[in-house]
């Protein structure tokens, strides 16, 4: 087997990664210990053997181009794998670390994941979190994630889909609101009500609410002078302050209806859910970081649905 890589490639490819990660080179060069003109040149040696620019510059900023983001992501996933052989060598199988990037629904950030990640650093504390609390889809080839937690899986064959829970839907609103409007008693009464709307951020389409009448799954279309985009949990807080009905998880308001600042209405038409999904991408090596993490979030989850 020849040699494809020296000693000074290889510490480019670490100085690139770090100039990417951090957006400068003055920054990767102080986390590094050496000299930006040292980054610059690592960096220019790069770019030199790919015959690609890998950054676009300014005298203020730098950012990656295309290709420059599509080689740091296979650049990353190649030093973790050093990484974690040098662990698995030494017999430092069980201290795992590195970073663990991870886009995230607003909903399942507040009211599932973020809760439970003091455990698993506490369990690995050399284990950082970067995550992105959105409800965008990401791409993983170019914004370089490790996870994503999804209810709507994306059309893509280069991601394994992991279902995590159902998580079951309910129609809340204050108890105030329902003293001043009429109990509804069917989904036709619900057009004499305030029904906060959502709009997906992907399409600005409307969700429409999920029932389940007569053993029928229904999908229904609701009405509002209140109509919330990009986080859901704007809709939420609406149905809090009173402001009409509004359909959300009953993991995020259950709490709520347990204290009786929120009650169910048409529970007789309950019983549907939505599913969430832990997407990651096809690999022949998971780093040890990633796969621990996802058998640790997908036990919790069994634990707690």
């Amino acid at each position: 087997m020849h040699r494809q890589f020296d000693d000074l490639m290889l510490g480019s490819v670490e100085l690139f990664c770090l100039a990417g990660e951090l957006g400068g080179f003055t920054a990767a060069a102080t986390a590094a210990g050496v000299t930006p003109a040292a980054v610059s040149r690592s960096v220019a040696r790069l770019e030199a053997r790919l015959g690609v620019r890998l950054f676009v510059r300014s005298t203020r900023q730098i950012r990656l181009t295309d290709a420059g983001r599509i080689y740091m992501e296979q650049c990353r996933q190649a030093l973790a794998q050093f990484a974690d052989a040098e662990r698995l060598a030494s017999g430092q199988q069980a201290q795992l670390s590195g970073r663990l990037r991870i886009s995230v629904p607003t909903t399942y950030a507040h009211y599932r994941l973020l809760p439970m990640l003091p455990d698993f650093h506490r369990e690995h504390p050399d284990v950082r979190f970067d995550l992105h609390i959105s409800n965008r889809n990401v791409g993983f080839s170019d914004e370089a994630f490790d996870l994503a937690i999804r209810v709507r899986p994306q059309a893509d064959s280069t991601l394994i889909l992991r279902h995590l829970e159902d998580a079951p839907l309910v129609l809340v609103a204050t108890p105030a609101y329902m003293e001043t409007h009429r109990v509804p008693r069917s989904l036709a009464d619900l057009a004499a009500h305030e029904c906060i709307q959502f709009d997906l951020p992907s399409s600005g389409r409307r969700i429409p609410w999920l029932f389940r009448e007569d053993g029928e799954d229904v999908e229904f279309e609701t009405e509002s002078a209140f109509t919330v985009s990009e986080d859901v949990l704007g809709g939420v807080t609406l149905a809090r302050a009173g402001a009409g009905l509004f359909q959300t998880y009953r993991f995020i308001v259950e709490k709520d209806l347990a204290d009786g600042s929120l009650v169910e209405v048409l529970p007789e038409l309950a019983g549907r859910s939505r599913p969430y999904n832990l997407l990651y991408p096809h690999s022949r090596f998971v780093p040890p970081r990633v796969r621990a993490f996802i058998d640790f979030l997908t036990a919790r989850v069994a634990v707690e649905r």
